[in-house]
């Protein structure tokens, strides 16, 4: 059954992506982490995450195994576990023989990801506006209360996280799987791309503007959701200083353990 645009919960699941209530997971694209062997992998990948996307590591800092290992106290199998992961997630890059590097993507790179985006999540918002159901709603709007009080409470990497984590619950109530995946990918190069040249003083990424999508999903208006979503994008793109990107701390233990 459909009321004002959207299907009820007897008619549809939840979509794949939708949180039924739970909390949003903390890593990028929703996920936490693909691959992560046990909590403390995902502890450590929590932990340098966080410091790449508050700036407090630099683009091609080394992040040596051995040098985790001691600041963590875990092994170098746990490390791997999460350095595998955040290389899976793109905010690192892991090379043969050198080890692995925080990610340093250039303004072309920028672009070009934003230019992918711009291609296919106005078109998924519109399918999404045409399908979603009242769970769906509900989840985003609970999203939308933590992304709010993240920004508010000047939790920059958690606003960038779940500002992110949005456009995939967007993707995901769309039903289109595959490009959902897609979504996820370019969400998490955009983390950190908003990361490093974000220069606006407002919200990473207008709360206002994802308020606006979710009522347009709610009122089951597909090309008010196409539109609101390419404008939106489009700002986005438009904050970002496509310069130089902005230099963290070179001393790792003190960018990890804030010593």
């Amino acid at each position: 059954m459909t009321v004002g645009g959207v299907k009820s919960a007897r008619s549809r699941a939840p979509s794949r992506g939708s949180d039924g209530g739970r909390a949003a997971d903390p890593g990028l694209g929703g996920r936490a982490g693909a691959g992560l062997r046990g909590a403390r992998a995902r502890a450590i990948y929590v932990s340098v995450l966080e410091a790449i996307l508050s700036n407090r590591l630099s683009p091609m800092t080394r992040l040596p195994e051995d040098d985790l290992g001691s600041i963590y106290g875990a092994s170098r199998t746990i490390v791997r576990s999460a350095l595998e992961a955040l290389a899976h997630d793109g905010v690192i890059v892991i090379e043969p023989n050198r080890g692995a590097f925080v990610a340093s993507p250039g303004t072309a790179e920028a672009r070009e990801v934003f230019d992918a985006r711009l291609l296919i999540e106005p078109q998924l918002a519109a399918r999404a506006a045409e399908r979603v159901s009242f769970a769906d709603i509900a989840a985003l709007r609970r999203h939308l209360d933590a992304e709010e009080a993240a920004v508010h409470g000047e939790r920059q990497q958690q606003a960038i996280l779940l500002s992110g984590r949005f456009h995939v619950l967007m993707a995901d109530a769309a039903g289109q799987v595959t490009l959902a995946r897609f979504v996820r990918e370019l969400v998490s190069r955009s983390s950190l791309i908003v990361a490093l040249y974000w220069r606006r003083r407002d919200a990473t990424c207008a709360c206002s503007a994802h308020r606006a999508l979710v009522e347009a999903l709610a009122a089951g208006r597909p090309e008010l959701a196409q539109q609101l979503m390419r404008d939106h994008l489009a700002e986005t793109l438009d904050g970002l200083d496509l310069t130089d990107p902005r230099q963290g701390v070179s001393d790792l233990s003190a960018a990890l353990t804030g010593g």
